[in-house]
């Protein structure tokens, strides 16, 4: 799938994301040791880390939902911020479960996707078609989300955050409630996507997934408060 160009340059050759002395805190508890990484352009940095290491808050961060304690997260050169235009057009992310209408049909959502980022309704429906019909289940475009299985709706939402034109793409666990052939598949899919000039950052368990992907691993450290050291 074609993607669109960043429109930033980075500070550093060739890097899309650069994430520097990075932590971050919730409600003044930390929630994120410090962490550094670069990523590049065709590049699946895997974040890996037992639970509560922070690799979703991690993720929010580099979506820009979560501004950093410490630290800089730059994507395409600039900080991290949801609410800039520029640098939503850049990122696109699976991160929890994403709002769906009730009443509009999966093909409806993609061609609204379409219609939001540029590329037209019919060209987003294939888009997201595509993706249904690589997993297998091409026939839930005309359904509803509410009359979705739980591993049919996130087959669903990743055909949806795939239909965006975009550099970047965050997925957190994006394996979870697939069974073990259509994470081979998802494999595929990232991959292609990597190879067309995004780059990833994904969350995962699976080494399978992990495996597959071409780019480095970055191993976070579960946060170790005073009240856990006691």
């Amino acid at each position: 799938m074609a993607k669109k160009k960043s429109r930033a340059q980075a500070p550093v050759a060739d890097a899309v994301i650069q994430v520097k002395g990075v932590t971050a805190e919730i409600g003044d508890v930390p929630v994120l040791a410090k962490v550094s990484f670069t990523a590049r352009e065709r590049q699946a940095v895997k974040l890996v880390g037992a639970n509560g290491a922070g690799k979703t808050t991690l993720l929010r961060v580099l979506a820009g939902a979560l501004a950093p304690k410490t630290g800089t997260a730059l994507v395409g050169g600039a900080p991290a911020d949801e609410k800039d235009p520029t640098f939503r057009a850049l990122v696109a992310a699976l991160i929890g479960t994403p709002p769906l209408a009730h009443n509009l049909t999966l093909a409806e959502h993609f061609a609204l996707v379409g219609l939001s980022w540029g590329l037209g309704s019919e060209e987003a429906r294939a888009r997201g078609g595509r993706v249904l019909d690589a997993f297998g289940v091409g026939a839930l475009a005309s359904r509803f989300p509410h009359e979705l299985s739980s591993g049919q709706a996130q087959m669903a939402t990743l055909a949806l955050t795939l239909t965006r034109p975009c550099d970047v793409i965050l997925l957190d666990e994006p394996e979870q409630r697939l069974d073990a052939d259509r994470v081979l598949i998802l494999a595929e899919l990232l991959e292609a996507e990597r190879r067309d000039g995004a780059t990833l950052v994904v969350a995962s368990h699976s080494t399978v997934l992990r495996d597959a992907l071409e780019g480095p691993t970055v191993s976070l450290t579960e946060v170790r408060t005073q009240h856990d050291q006691a």
